[in-house]
């Protein structure tokens, strides 16, 4: 099987209300789709969710490294050779994960359809059977985030990701009308996305909220600053994940030989798909820590992804790929049982492709068939 073309989509996914994190509000949240053809006429899907903030990348600049470096570098290869399809892309072009994600995943599309099998089972197997899914809450005023909350627990979800980042004072607010409005039962995790400036201002947060059932507290402190998250890991009881500080290998054994946190959480736009996703699994393994799979709010082709990762390793015990349930249309089709996700056993990433509602979202579309 060799590669004879690569789509690109540029798109945007329509949300039902703004997405809003420390660092900003998202409208709509714009995707690039690639998709692969083959010369045995099997095709296969894979996304790219880019954000600036987070590995330097945006929508546009995702199709063009992909239009004019990663697509002409894998036309004529074989998608079986995954290591060798990265090792082409890293060649080519330093960094930009969230481009070789799409391409990456689009190629574990194709090999699942290739030998009639879903994606987890060649990556580890299936281990888990269902994960509950946590609701995230958008950046709000305290008393609306509370609203939020009661809501979407009468839903039956029985977890909660609270963004939060904006003022620390009001954050301590949010987490204490958040508990009070769901009662104790309820799981609530904190997400300050880098929000809290310095070590010291998180730790003042955290000793204000400690008391209010945390489950845990998401990158605190700036993602570059592996120290300072160290500090806050080792003066807080409360546990600490890991998000953008951990991009790839790199970081990641930064912050396992600094015992910076006691968990990560692992996305394939942030680390450069599933290949890689799976290898940071297993550093996060040797030091004992734990893993979640999150998101950068992709539509069903992302998340499936993602939830094929997820579904085949025991380190991997939570999940938070909810951008589907975000969407007003998705290009895709993978179904949720709220509060639930449960995969079927459909070949590759187990959904099928909307073509309508793909150009339907398409701002730009380009096909390369050859190398330049």
């Amino acid at each position: 099987m060799k590669i004879t073309s690569v789509s690109i989509y540029l798109i945007q996914l329509p949300l039902k209300e703004p997405f809003i994190v420390s660092y900003h509000t998202y409208s709509s949240m714009p995707s690039v789709i690639v998709k692969i053809e083959t010369d045995c006429g099997l095709v296969g899907y894979g996304e790219g969710v880019a954000d600036e903030h987070v590995t330097g990348e945006s929508a546009r600049s995702t199709v063009q490294v992909i239009k004019h470096h990663l697509a002409p570098a894998i036309i004529g290869e074989d998608p079986f050779k995954i290591e060798k399809i990265h090792a082409l892309m890293d060649e080519t072009f330093y960094g930009v994960p969230t481009a070789k994600a799409a391409i990456d995943i689009a190629c574990y599309d194709l090999v699942g359809k290739a030998v009639n099998q879903p994606v987890y089972n060649f990556v580890g197997g299936r281990y888990h059977e269902r994960f509950p899914l946590a609701h995230v809450l958008s950046i709000k005023p305290p008393n609306e985030m509370a609203d939020e909350a009661e809501q979407v627990v009468a839903m039956g979800y029985r977890a909660l990701k609270m963004k939060v980042g904006t003022d620390p004072l009001t954050d301590i607010e949010r987490v204490k009308s958040v508990r009070r409005r769901v009662g104790s039962d309820i799981l609530i995790r904190i997400d300050a996305n880098q929000g809290w400036m310095s070590s010291s201002e998180a730790l003042l947060v955290i000793n204000k909220i400690q008391d209010y059932q945390v489950d845990w507290i998401e990158q605190p402190v700036l993602a570059d600053d592996i120290d300072a998250l160290r500090e806050v890991k080792h003066k807080t009881s409360v546990a600490i994940m890991v998000d953008e500080g951990v991009k790839g290998m790199r970081e990641m054994r930064e912050v396992s030989l600094k015992r910076a946190a006691d968990k990560v959480n692992i996305k394939l736009m942030k680390c450069g798909g599933i290949y890689p996703a799976m290898k940071l699994v297993h550093q996060a393994e040797m030091v004992g820590m734990t893993c979640q799979i999150g998101s950068m709010v992709e539509s069903s082709i992302g998340s499936a992804a993602g939830f094929h990762v997820a579904f085949s390793k025991k380190a991997i015990t939570s999940v938070e790929l909810t951008g589907p349930l975000k969407f007003s249309k998705d290009v895709g089709n993978l179904v949720y049982d709220i509060p639930y996700i449960r995969l079927n056993e459909l070949p590759g990433l187990g959904i099928q492709i909307n073509e309508n509602v793909l150009q339907e979202l398409t701002e730009e579309k380009i096909v390369i068939s050859k190398k330049s």
